[in-house]
């Protein structure tokens, strides 16, 4: 049987960036995916290919265990995981993000750590995903020690007078922070398949790319694709993680470690922890408190369409904007309400891929006449909201919604603002259960095993050498895209298991 120091089962912003931070470590390394490379191919980019047919998304189906419904998970497993079709959005928290907050819909519990212990390693996620930003218009934004590695990317006309006309309201749109390649000679042609997209140039800063590729290069790491952790094995006592069963290419194979590290993504994790049962742990790995697999969440969000049917709206790179004057809440509504940014550019492939009862020449003529939003609101941790493993063996999530009256106030805000703009006709739709990019919460870490499954450093309570580094260890949601926060806490957890101190913000006092 093969032994190595580290195990970690997963490749995307978590598995990834840790492989990434322990490269130079001297520590021997099997990094495990249970997909292959995502090919560069012309479907790339072909709207039909992404949303119609789903190329890329897996093959399986999980159940709405409210109703027992089949629905095929925003999951896309491949070296690099979600990032590799994320829309390359990486803002931070907020400060107060990682304190207790009251919500119109119940409280979003505090973090173990504060912003000030993520900040310096905000700071090194941004430089190793070549975040393009500029602080200083986001009224709700964080301090910061260190300038964006690289400027903000450049608004084109149409959202630039938009930008405008929405200063005039009172509003602060701000340059959203994007990892996409505008480097000196960087890869990115700014094309309008990039959010949602695989990207066939290679230049959207994904785990892939920025992570995996350079560890495998430069470090005593080895990956396995096409290789699906089964169960993690421990000790007779139940005190240790030592090996991890996998399926490979037909083969059942058993590979040693002295640590493993899950980064599945938030419900696989979970799944592969209660998949791990055993005499010691009856209930799953890490789950003395049954808390694995509880408090998922995965944001309410909302997709609005402001047409302006007298203007065409010939943007190609529409993702550069957003407006956080509502993520605190306004004079009229006390409670936070979240985060509204721009999408990508709406095709009408999209539109009729998402409804496709409606006739195509209708659908391109509001596409080429659209400004498209995600209008995000928190989703609070509910035990009742849950992933878990079915008699049938699939993967069970049970969902309902909650906040949702600030959600609701937060769409109405959106559309007020772009009808004020001049937009004469705002579509909206609420997702559901099937839009789970931004999943997180499954195994929360905190300081009181009797209240987490993880420790801060995101270390099981429960095995002395067991870690969870991906968006599972989310004791809320916040209102803000998940990943540079996963890779922050990633990087963090790298410099604990190599035995650094954790580093100090730079930021004045």
């Amino acid at each position: 049987m093969a032994h190595y120091d580290f195990i970690i089962i997963g490749t995307g912003m978590g598995g990834g960036t840790l492989a990434y931070a322990l490269r130079g470590s001297g520590a021997r390394i099997l990094l495990l995916e249970r997909g292959d490379f995502l090919p560069q191919e012309r479907q790339n980019w072909q709207v039909d290919a992404v949303f119609k047919e789903n190329r890329y998304k897996p093959t399986e189906n999980w159940i709405d265990a409210t109703d027992g419904s089949r629905f095929k998970p925003g999951v896309h497993y491949y070296v690099g995981g979600n990032t590799k079709v994320y829309g390359a959005a990486l803002p931070r928290f907020r400060v107060e993000d990682f304190g207790a907050i009251e919500h119109e819909g119940g409280t979003s519990p505090a973090w173990p750590i504060s912003y000030e212990d993520l900040e310096p390693y905000y700071n090194l996620a941004e430089e190793l995903f070549f975040v393009h930003g500029s602080a200083g218009d986001d009224p709700s934004e964080p301090p910061r020690a260190k300038p964006y590695p690289f400027p903000a990317v450049p608004h084109e006309p149409y959202v630039a007078a938009l930008i405008e006309k929405l200063r005039a309201q009172g509003l602060h749109p701000y340059s959203l922070p994007m990892a996409v390649d505008l480097r000196e000679g960087g890869r990115c042609i700014r094309c309008k398949t990039c959010d949602g997209f695989p990207c066939k140039a290679q230049a959207k800063g994904d785990a892939e790319i920025c992570c995996v590729r350079p560890a495998i290069e430069e470090g005593m790491i080895e990956l396995w694709t096409n290789a699906l952790a089964r169960r993690i094995l421990t000790s007779d006592n139940g005190a240790r993680a030592t090996a991890v069963e996998l399926e490979r290419r037909g083969e059942t194979l058993i590979v040693s470690a002295d640590r493993i590290i899950v980064s599945c993504g938030a419900v696989n994790s979970a799944i592969l922890l209660l998949r791990s049962r055993n005499r010691e742990h009856p209930k799953g790995l890490a789950n003395s408190t049954g808390l694995i697999g509880r408090n998922f969440m995965m944001h309410n969000n909302t997709a609005l369409t402001a047409v302006a049917p007298l203007k065409q709206n010939p943007t190609v790179f529409q993702k550069t904007t957003a407006v956080n004057d509502f993520y605190f809440g306004d004079a009229d509504f006390k409670f936070p309400m979240g985060n509204i940014q721009a999408l990508g550019k709406l095709q009408a492939g999209m539109l009729s891929a998402a409804k496709p009862y409606l006739p195509k020449p209708l659908l391109t003529a509001m596409a080429n006449r659209s400004m498209d939003w995600w209008v995000m609101s928190e989703d609070l941790p509910d035990p009742e909201n849950r992933v878990f493993l079915g008699a049938d063996g699939a993967v069970h999530v049970q969902w309902r919604p909650n906040n949702r009256v600030a959600h609701q106030q937060l769409i109405r805000r959106a559309i007020r603002m772009m009808r004020e703009a001049g937009y004469a006709f705002v579509f909206t739709e609420t997702l559901g259960i099937e839009t789970n990019s931004h999943q997180c919460g499954t195994a929360r870490f905190g300081a009181d095993p009797a209240q987490s499954a993880l420790d801060p450093f995101c270390r099981a309570h429960d095995l002395e050498n067991l870690y969870v580094m991906d968006s599972s260890f989310f004791p809320s949601s916040t209102a803000m895209n998940p990943a540079l926060t996963i890779c922050a806490q990633a990087l963090r957890v790298a410099d604990h298991l190599q035995g650094n101190a954790p580093r100090n913000s730079e930021r004045p006092a």
